[in-house]
């Protein structure tokens, strides 16, 4: 019986011994189709992991030229605005000049307003200077011939106021008659050549006096308070000849030159 349970157990044992390496050769089998597997499945994972970091890097490449452009188009309108400051501070200049050359130009303007002013109130200044210095002038002259004439006045006594009404009266001339030259004129004639007419002749009729190697008549008749003794000159304005007594400015009778 034991015998018969070695026999038992021998033969179990080499069954397992069989066995045994049948299995392990079964495994190795499985486990070599199985490692090809496992790499077939590692290599896209590990290609994956290869492809992520330059995946990533690409990703930040675009980034970078994203972010590239988005610096460019900032410097780009950071260069835009600051050409249209520029401009602006250019016109702002452009028009501040401007202002500036008006405000000159106004004020030159304004300058010479006043300068012609000043110039225009101080000749009318001169002019009125001028106006009243000869308004005294005449004043003066005047004075002085009222004073002359009432120096004279008293020589003129009754007798002499006798002889002037005795003297005939005067018979005026038609008038007519020549021209004295103005060289002999201004030589013999006018306010600087006076002379006393005495008593006029009657020459064909006609009263006249002589002078200055001229006959003259009268066209007008000789004033009352006129005397032939007084001294009188010969003046000529508006293309007649006059005759003026010194005495009595501003009274004048109209005489011509008989030829």
């Amino acid at each position: 019986m034991k015998s018969v349970g070695f026999i038992s157990t021998g033969v179990l044992l080499l069954l397992l011994g069989a066995v045994a390496p049948a299995y392990a050769q079964n495994d190795k089998h499985e486990e070599e189709a199985k490692a090809p597997k496992q790499e077939q499945q590692a290599k896209p994972e590990k290609q994956q992991e290869q492809a992520k970091p330059a995946k990533q890097e690409q990703h930040q490449q675009q980034q970078q030229a994203k972010s590239q452009q988005t610096q460019q188009r900032q410097g780009q309108e950071q260069a835009k605005a600051a050409r249209q400051e520029q401009t602006q501070q250019a016109k702002s200049q452009q028009t501040q000049q401007k202002q500036g050359q008006e405000q000159a130009k106004a004020a030159k303007q304004e300058q010479t307003q006043q300068a012609k002013s000043q110039q225009t109130q101080q000749r009318q200044g001169q002019e009125q200077a001028k106006a009243a210095k000869q308004e005294q002038t005449q004043q003066a002259k005047g004075q002085h011939q009222q004073q002359v004439a009432s120096s004279r006045s008293p020589q003129r006594t009754q007798q002499a106021q006798a002889r002037q009404r005795a003297e005939p009266e005067l018979r005026l001339s038609a008038r007519g008659g020549g021209r004295i030259p103005d060289d002999r004129f201004r030589s013999n004639f006018g306010s600087g050549h006076r002379f006393r007419i005495g008593s006029p002749r009657m020459v064909d009729g006609y009263s006249r006096f002589q002078y200055g190697g001229y006959w003259f008549g009268f066209v007008q008749p000789w004033p009352s308070d006129w005397y032939y003794t007084d001294d009188v000159y010969v003046d000529y304005a508006d293309g007649e000849y006059f005759l003026c007594n010194p005495y009595y400015p501003g009274n004048r009778i109209v005489i011509e030159v008989v030829l």
